[in-house]
């Protein structure tokens, strides 16, 4: 068995049409979905870029001792497993924040490509110099599938592993034009950044929340066109009998939602918003990272599983994206370390459940600590965020002891709009219970736990 994951940053869940979306034009996602296992219950879990795939590769719930940055020399690798296995592995990627400034999440590959453009600056300046010459050139999505193609050209024959990554649909969203008339076909080729803020203080108007919505599903449509690309060598070079290809992503994103324009809210000292506050020379390192809630807009992920033999159909069960990790050694019939956390997603397949709840978190942080999620820049940290805790009928938004708490019902209410903390208050506390017990099981570090003990 030959394995082939697939890694598309900040692709919500319920943009696509195997989701129920019948607005993004996904042609070859539709057809990959309909050979596919489609996993309906799947969350992030540590959140959001960096932590995100720290958990992929480790299959631990790294959000309770790692904060944002490289991947501990101690860690034991899927990249690392597989390879002293004996297949031919391989990372293909344009995400900048796997192997650049020592973050170490290149570990374990014989081979990393690294796809350069998304980095502000001299990166993405080349990359956009070259989009005179092509989509493939001028476009990080595009050259990344188009690399992890030729690599399979080169190295189908022996058994392998190859990891894509893929940084689109992340903002910021500007995809060539043609991939977003077909949802706003006045496009004028406005880029609209994000406020990470409740967008109506910041003065973003609906209209710039359409555009940033027609240039998302630009960049998911454009993600698809080139992921075909690449499954249409895989058909060629007739690997699909003895492959398992997964598509999933780490997160998505707020267009509105809640207010929300962005993953997490930040804001500088004196109040400004985004643009305002770069206008009057302030830096990034000044901002301050406020309560952020990790709502199904951010947390819930598609995770799609094309397994040779395996009738494709929906599979019902609660898992995240650390259950990628056994999932695959178990997949290749290869043991699990002692340290792995995370479960094996196939007893899904027959109706077995794996969790009784799943956890999506930020990286634990104390406030005054410098937190360097979302990107790599520090801020600092003002306000605790909750912790997203879902069982399948309940989510509990908890952050730390005296904070507010938000309950929802989790099929009903998927859009998180009616609170019912206050009225179920039996269940707040017996979810905080379970969240509690499941956290010492992990073996979070007491200076987190503390502040999480009571309500």
């Amino acid at each position: 068995m030959n394995v082939i994951l697939i890694v598309s940053d900040t692709l919500r869940r319920d943009y696509l049409p195997c989701y129920g979306n019948r607005e993004v034009i996904t042609p070859n996602l539709d057809r990959f979905a309909e050979k596919a296992l489609i996993f309906e219950d799947c969350y992030a879990a540590s959140f959001p870029t960096v932590p995100a795939r720290a958990d992929l590769m480790t299959g631990r719930y790294t959000f309770v001792y790692l904060p944002w940055g490289p991947l501990p020399q101690s860690e034991l690798t899927l990249a690392g497993l597989i390879s002293e296995a004996g297949y031919r592995t391989a990372a293909i990627a344009d995400t900048p924040f796997l192997a650049r400034r020592g973050y170490g999440q290149d570990r374990g590959f014989g081979e990393f490509i690294y796809v350069r453009g998304q980095l502000d600056g001299t990166e993405r300046a080349y990359r956009r110099r070259q989009r005179q010459v092509s989509e493939i050139e001028g476009y990080c999505a595009p050259k990344t599938f188009v690399e992890a193609a030729d690599w399979l050209e080169r190295h189908h024959e022996d058994p392998f592993f190859l990891y894509i990554d893929t940084w689109d649909p992340h903002e910021p969203w500007d995809p060539p034009s043609y991939y977003v008339r077909p949802y706003m076909t006045d496009y004028n080729g406005e880029v609209i950044p994000p406020s990470y803020w409740e967008y109506q203080d910041d003065g973003v108007t609906e209209r710039d929340l359409e555009t940033a919505r027609a240039c998302y599903m630009g960049e998911i449509s454009m993600v698809d066109h080139w992921f075909g690309y690449l499954m249409e060598r895989v058909r060629v070079l007739n690997l699909l009998d003895d492959t398992a290809i997964i598509f999933v992503s780490d997160h998505g994103f707020y267009f509105g939602e809640h207010g929300l324009f962005g993953k997490r809210r930040f804001r500088w000292p004196d109040g400004s918003g985004f643009e305002e506050g770069f206008a009057k020379g302030l830096t990034v390192h000044q901002r301050q990272v406020h309560r952020s809630p990790l709502h199904n807009e951010v947390i819930q992920v598609p995770l799609l599983a094309y397994l040779p033999g395996v009738a494709g159909r929906r599979v019902s069960g609660l898992l995240s994206l650390p259950d990628i990790m056994p999932t695959i050694l178990n997949l290749l019939e290869l043991a699990l370390p002692a340290r792995t956390q995370a479960k094996s997603a196939l007893p899904l397949l027959n109706g077995e459940a794996i969790h009784d709840q799943v956890v999506t978190s930020a990286p634990f942080e104390e406030v005054g600590e410098l937190s360097k999620t979302v990107d790599g820049q520090n801020r600092v940290v003002v306000e605790i965020s909750p912790s997203s805790i879902t069982d399948g009928e309940w989510d509990l938004l908890y952050g730390v002891e005296g904070q507010k708490v938000e309950l929802y019902r989790t099929k009903e209410d998927a859009g998180h709009q009616n609170d019912l903390s206050d009225a179920y208050p039996e269940i707040v506390a017996a979810m905080h219970s379970q969240y509690l017990e499941w956290l010492i099981a992990i073996d979070t570090p007491e200076r987190f736990l503390a502040p999480r003990r009571r309500l």
